[in-house]
């Protein structure tokens, strides 16, 4: 009715016309920014660590930006998840794990979730290691199967050290007693069981197992996100491209350093060390379910007084309070090597900075010995 009138009406046609014209301009604006808004709307990706947020990062750059649901410190074995992670893991676009045999605390919670959730040790194409499967890795002092025994059933074993003078049983028998406490006091981090034969989680430390998880990452963030489909495969490329180069850097750095001995608190770095011909000479803690005893810290102490100058690596973001009592009076160094990228920065070159603070972390202490 109101258009058959203005056509009626000149005299009204040619006022409303403005006003018409005037009302639309606005709408049309509006209409253009909503499209483009869709267009680019940021995407909720959710990682569960932070290695995996480095790797999402790389693919996501210039587009948005991954959360991750671990803070800093936290044990990715046993989080205890509160009301608004839950919340912030069920509201994710698309959500990111390592799986079971790192954050086993996760799995009834995504029982819930409705939107896309990726377990990464179920991507095919990664190469995947299990513990004790080479001979090498079952020279970790299994002692630590006897921890079952207190000190006062190991004081029973005096006989079995008689080349050690009474001064060095007491010192043994001191660093069992701290070994006890002190593991306790480390905050709990990575207190999981390395069972031979049982999956090694730690499984982005190869560089090849993050470019077939960013693979994987930039097809998902494309299928959700078609409109920014190119600039994940471009992103891709680029991340491909950088971690070639970075992997030639550290093949000539470390390949100086393959004859140096060095032990771990934690058998976290078994894919970075393969990926660069290293291999620990041993692990000091076999993990929280099984606490060093005398016979374990006796004979990791022996094996550092036969190594001679070596390093010791301990993770963030604690150092442990055994390692200051097994390297006494010992030409050893004690280090951090962090496997989790504690202060780097979700942005597209974060996983290259892990990965490469590793390497020199590594480096710097082999070569000085």
């Amino acid at each position: 009715m109101w258009l058959r009138d203005v056509i009626m009406l000149p005299i009204q046609f040619n006022r409303v016309l403005p006003v018409f014209r005037l009302f639309s301009i606005p709408l049309l604006v509006t209409a253009s920014l909503f499209s483009s808004a869709q267009a680019h709307a940021e995407i909720e990706v959710l990682t569960s660590i932070k290695p995996l947020q480095l790797i999402a990062a790389a693919v996501q750059d210039g587009v948005g930006k991954p959360a991750v649901l671990l803070p800093p410190g936290a044990s990715p074995h046993h989080y205890a998840m509160r009301p608004s992670d839950v919340r912030q893991l069920r509201s994710a676009d698309l959500f990111y794990w390592i799986g079971p045999d790192m954050e086993g605390f996760l799995a009834p919670v995504l029982e819930g979730r409705k939107r896309p959730s990726v377990a990464i040790q179920s991507l095919p194409g990664l190469t995947l290691r299990h513990f004790g499967e080479a001979a090498s890795e079952h020279d970790h002092d299994h002692e630590a199967e006897h921890d079952a025994h207190d000190e006062h059933a190991h004081d029973a074993h005096d006989d079995e050290h008689a080349e050690h003078s009474e001064q060095a049983h007491d010192e043994h028998d001191d660093l069992a007693h701290e070994a006890t406490h002190a593991q306790a006091a480390d905050h709990d981090e990575h207190d999981h069981a390395h069972r031979p034969g049982s999956l090694d989680a730690h499984l982005w430390l190869l560089p090849g197992n993050a470019v077939t998880i960013a693979e994987g990452i930039a097809q998902d963030m494309a299928e959700v996100d078609p409109a920014n489909a190119e600039r994940y495969r471009a992103n891709l490329s680029a991340f491909k491209q950088r971690l070639d180069a970075l992997d030639k850097r550290l093949s000539q750095r470390l390949s100086e350093t393959r004859s140096k001995p060095f032990f771990v608190f934690h058998e976290a770095f078994d894919y970075f060390e393969a990926a660069y011909g290293l291999k620990h000479a041993g692990v000091f803690s076999a993990g929280g379910e099984a606490q060093p005893g005398a016979r374990h810290v006796a004979a990791m102490r022996e094996r550092l007084e036969q190594a001679g100058p070596s390093c010791v690596f301990y993770e963030p973001p604690v150092r442990p309070r055994l390692a200051d009592s097994l390297i006494r009076g010992l030409p050893v160094t004690v280090t951090e090597l962090d496997a989790l990228g504690y202060g780097i920065d979700a942005s597209a070159g974060g996983y290259e900075q892990l990965i490469e603070d590793l390497g020199s972390s590594l480096a710097e202490c082999l070569e000085s010995l």
